[in-house]
């Protein structure tokens, strides 16, 4: 099973939305669908979702065009779309009976997120009554409980304290051991890092970088030189003629090989004394911020 997109475009009027898109997702790979805010990452997620009509372009799944009355798909909105005045085992058994599943299976599913998600104390709450954190983890559910074939999740840890985002973390890698297609939108580069193979960096509707985490990262350009030092190192940098920022106790320097890194850190052994030094490719953030930064 694969999704393939094929020079995908899309206009409001004379707004070019999606300008030529093209990607794909192999069976049991997450890949990134990464943008600030009107990249057009949320168009594409509507056009693969059948909620908007492409102007152009193909949407593939196996090889046939894809069709929610034959695919199974598995969406997590940013924006959250709950009844506030119904609690969450009514709403997941609805949710679960659109998607086509028996009564009793969706509330035997329900539950059972319900309890894997230690939300069962609420279970007769009204959902408008619950907290962000826990209004995300029920439309967590809505999204998989009917075990689709392909999974959006749009900015999934929105709400979610440090130990919910944890255990959501937890899910999403249970979701790839088990084969499941997904496509991860997030601000939080840091877990695209984490569950991604690939990721498609989107800036005014087109594609500007993709490919691999791993070959995107070691191909970039420049590295990094990470130091810490018991003594300040602003007069040493200097006299080396440096640039440098400083966060914290740690300076960090670009540099555009790994030879340049090594030479800077041999430079350094000898005016200072280092407490903690490495060298390492830029961020996720780092390569998101400087590509579609402006």
């Amino acid at each position: 099973m694969k999704l393939l997109i094929d020079d995908l475009n899309k206009h409001f009027g004379p707004y070019h939305a999606v300008k030529n898109l093209s990607l794909s997702v192999e069976e049991g790979e997450a890949v990134g669908l990464l943008g600030r805010n009107g990249a057009g990452k949320t168009t594409t997620i509507r056009m693969i979702l059948g909620l908007l009509s492409q102007n152009s372009g193909s949407i593939h799944w196996n090889n046939k065009p894809l069709s929610r009355k034959e695919v199974k798909l598995g969406y997590l909105p940013e924006e959250r779309g709950l009844y506030p005045k119904m609690n969450m085992l009514d709403q997941l058994v609805y949710f679960g009976q659109l998607e086509g599943m028996k009564k009793s299976h969706a509330k035997r599913e329900a539950l059972r997120w319900i309890e894997e998600l230690g939300i069962s104390q609420y279970i007769k709450k009204d959902t408008g009554d619950l907290s962000k954190g826990n209004q995300q983890k029920i439309q967590l559910i809505a999204a998989i409980m009917h075990n689709p074939d392909l999974i959006i999740l749009d900015e999934p840890f929105s709400g979610l304290d440090p130990v919910n985002a944890q255990m959501l973390e937890k899910v999403i890698r249970d979701l790839i051991e088990k084969n499941k297609t997904l496509i991860f939108s997030s601000h939080r580069m840091e877990s695209v890092e984490s569950f991604c193979d690939r990721v498609y960096l989107m800036k005014h509707g087109e594609v500007v970088l993709s490919g691999s985490i791993y070959d995107i990262k070691t191909q970039y350009g420049f590295k990094y030189v990470n130091i810490e030092s018991s003594q300040p190192l602003e007069e040493s940098l200097n006299q080396l003629q440096t640039d440098f920022v400083k966060r914290g106790k740690e300076y960090q320097v670009q540099v555009k090989t790994l030879e340049q890194g090594l030479s800077l850190i041999d430079k350094l052994k000898k005016i200072v004394d280092i407490r903690k030094i490495g060298i390492a490719d830029p961020s996720l953030h780092q390569i998101f911020i400087e590509k579609v930064g402006d």
